[in-house]
């Protein structure tokens, strides 16, 4: 709980101790944490430099520990201030990054890693650095790290950050993929499966994007794409697969996929009326229901024609079948 200030489990548990003990001499201490004298030492001359702990002035050899109130506030502000200081710096590099690269070359825009261990720090890096979502296309011969199975995964998740993931159906055949998926789903990631995948593919805030290169090559490889007509293409082939994608979800019995989701009568009676140009509140009116229940349902069929405007739902309404000229 307090590794963010730099004490680890060994530190932590001498402090936590001692604070229930009052105060303790080593053995005594050692007993208590069930490890030996010399590791109890350290960590009680670890927590002397962090200035949670001192030896008693009055019985020598007795430890005590300091108010944690004051002590982890000392410690928490320093942290505060560094924590400010380093961002102060990445924002004057990036400012000095910006000036000195306003028009970058062609040649930055596109980045080669190779080595497996290369191309798995710059995975986790664009995971970690992501502060809204992170897009992933995923296929059954993972290269060097699973997009469902890492750490940075669960740590941007739990900042906030949302997944969407489609998988290819071979993924869950492997022997790990429904724990994988299992555990994806249960952090509230959105997941879907097709029958195969174009190509591996992660975009994070469709500001980065790594592809694995695929060759005869042992050596694993990849592309980092920058900000770039290529990067906007890529994130355009992963919207693509995901609305052709059904969608998982946890039942019962694990992971089921669900049946490919359509408009219902409410939700064509009310396309059939705004196209015939009724407002939201008209339309309301029309069919009984609440202003924000039509508002809701008309981004639903947003989400689901894979659109962004009223216009382009229209023709997409059109398109599959939803209305017709004649209505």
């Amino acid at each position: 709980m307090l590794a963010a200030i730099g004490l680890d489990e060994t530190d932590e548990s001498a402090y936590r101790a001692l604070l229930s003990l009052g105060a303790a001499d080593i053995p005594d201490l050692s007993r208590r944490l069930s490890r030996a004298e010399s590791d109890t030492e350290r960590a009680l001359r670890r927590l002397e430099r962090q200035g949670l702990a001192a030896q008693s002035s009055g019985r020598p050899g007795r430890w005590v520990a300091a108010p944690p109130g004051v002590a982890l506030g000392a410690l928490l502000t320093r942290r505060r201030h560094e924590l400010e200081t380093a961002e102060l710096t990445a924002a004057l590099l990036a400012e000095e990054y910006r000036a000195n690269a306003a028009e970058p070359a062609v040649h930055d825009l596109v980045e080669v890693v190779t080595g497996a261990a290369a191309v798995a720090q710059r995975f986790l890096q664009l995971q970690l650095g992501a502060t809204e979502e992170v897009c992933a296309l995923v296929t059954g011969n993972p290269m060097v790290v699973s997009v469902m199975e890492n750490d940075a995964e669960e740590q941007a998740a739990g900042r906030g950050v949302r997944y969407r993931v489609v998988v290819e159906r071979s993924v869950l055949d492997l022997p790990h993929g429904f724990t994988e998926l299992t555990a994806a789903l249960s952090r509230g990631e959105q997941v879907r499966v097709v029958d195969e995948v174009p190509t591996k593919l992660v975009v994070a805030d469709r500001a980065l994007a790594l592809v694995p290169l695929t060759s005869r090559r042992a050596e694993p490889a990849a592309l980092v794409v920058h900000a770039s007509g290529l990067l906007e293409l890529l994130a355009g082939l992963f919207e693509s697969v995901w609305r052709g994608a059904l969608p998982l979800r946890l039942g019962p019995q694990g992971v089921i996929e669900e049946s490919p989701d359509g408009p219902d009568g409410t939700d064509l009676e009310i396309l059939s009326l705004l196209l015939a140009g009724l407002t939201d509140a008209s339309v309301a009116k029309q069919l009984d229901l609440g202003l924000r229940t039509v508002q809701r349902r008309v981004k639903r069929l947003m989400e689901l024609a894979g659109v962004t405007t009223r216009l382009q739902l229209g023709w997409h309404a059109y398109e599959r079948g939803w209305v017709t000229r004649d209505a």
